[in-house]
């Protein structure tokens, strides 16, 4: 069930069919008191988080943050937890639910309509505690109006236009139709996605204002944010590689990918496998121009940051020289890691979490 401004919405009020939920979004993106939340969001300087900006805050010490790629999620205990967030979402739509009671929050980075129903499951999970009467707020950030311009701007369509266009959009309803479905009360305080986040050069053409953001767990406010490399941590590559091969394992069908450790405080980096295929593909692409690779591996080409070609070259570059997947994840076993003063500890095989093996200092 969806509430706004502390009234339930009801689809009825829509101006088509109740059962569409394409129309339920649409009359949520108009809602006044959305479109209020947006303005303010989007006036809110956005945050460059970094580790060189946390070393230099004077007289305070290092904020504990949690970072989600995409296809990921993580649930953070206020008492354990002072940020959480994630970046580099084009058509991708990032989620927040905070139980209002007990301050828990999961954060998601939604990539496709398929791991909807699935993902939000699985955030509820220890959000709600199973009780199915918690008051959560829920924040929408992402996602841009990727249709063309000449397609947007079509009145009339056949019954093979009346497809969605684009990719963010089709991801938008399916997230709003699974919220008003669930049982839970969802608090919509934050939809910041398709032409909300959205703006256009001088040829039409659309770009997102937010690619990502932050939240803060001691209050629930919500801030857009950028994250640089020394901050998405720990193993960076190795779950950039997980959100690509994912594709094609089977136990991850429906499903985000399992990264943080709630109670402990700790990444528990679930295990994915690739394949000779994967290996193939990684080697022929690795030759491609960088707008060969931009049109063949992007949902969103044009509006793609300035890293994303050196980051998905790295990953070919780890899977062409580890192409056994049990070289990454031994026995299948979950890569984990404990945080420290300094960033984040790996925790190997023979070693304890009291005493790690090794120390990843926020740099991959």
């Amino acid at each position: 069930m969806i509430f706004v401004g502390g009234s339930v919405v009801d689809p009825s009020e829509t101006r088509s069919s109740p059962s569409q939920a394409g129309d339920l979004l649409m009359a949520l993106l108009e809602h006044p008191v959305l479109v209020s939340s947006s303005h303010s969001f989007k006036a809110i300087p956005e945050r460059k988080f970094s580790v060189s900006e946390q070393a230099g805050s004077e007289g305070s010490t290092q904020s504990k943050c949690v970072y989600v790629f995409q296809r990921e999620y993580a649930t953070v205990d206020p008492e354990l937890v002072d940020l959480v967030g994630t970046d580099e979402a084009t058509t991708c739509v990032g989620i927040v639910i905070r139980n209002r009671k007990s301050g828990m929050i999961s954060v998601a980075h939604m990539d496709s309509p398929t791991v909807v129903d699935g993902g939000l499951t699985q955030m509820l999970s220890l959000v709600h505690n199973h009780g199915f009467d918690a008051e959560l707020d829920v924040h929408l950030i992402g996602g841009f109006d990727d249709s063309s311009p000449k397609q947007a701007s079509h009145k009339t369509r056949s019954k093979r236009q009346e497809k969605w266009d684009g990719y963010s959009l089709p991801l938008c309803i399916k997230i709003i139709d699974a919220l008003w479905r669930s049982r839970e009360n969802f608090h919509i305080q934050t939809l910041c996605v398709l032409g909300h986040n959205t703006r256009r050069d001088s040829e039409g053409n659309g770009y997102p204002i937010f690619n990502g953001f932050l939240a803060e767990t001691s209050t629930g406010r919500i801030l857009p944010a950028s994250f640089d490399r020394t901050t998405r941590c720990p193993e960076e590559i190795v779950r950039r590689i997980r959100v690509s091969v994912s594709y094609e394992d089977p136990s991850w069908d429906g499903r985000l990918l399992e990264t943080y450790d709630t109670r402990t405080d700790q990444f528990k980096i679930a295990p994915c496998t690739w394949t000779m295929r994967q290996l193939h593909i990684a080697m022929t692409l690795q030759h491609l121009s960088d707008s060969e690779i931009l049109q063949t591996c992007s949902t969103s080409p044009s509006a793609e940051a300035p890293d994303f070609l050196d980051n998905i070259r790295r990953c070919w570059d780890y899977l062409i020289h580890r192409p056994d997947w049990r070289e990454t994840f031994p026995m299948k076993q979950p890569r984990v890691f404990k945080r420290t003063a300094g960033g984040w500890a790996r925790c190997t095989q023979g070693s304890s979490i009291n005493h790690p093996a090794r120390v990843d200092y926020l740099v991959n």
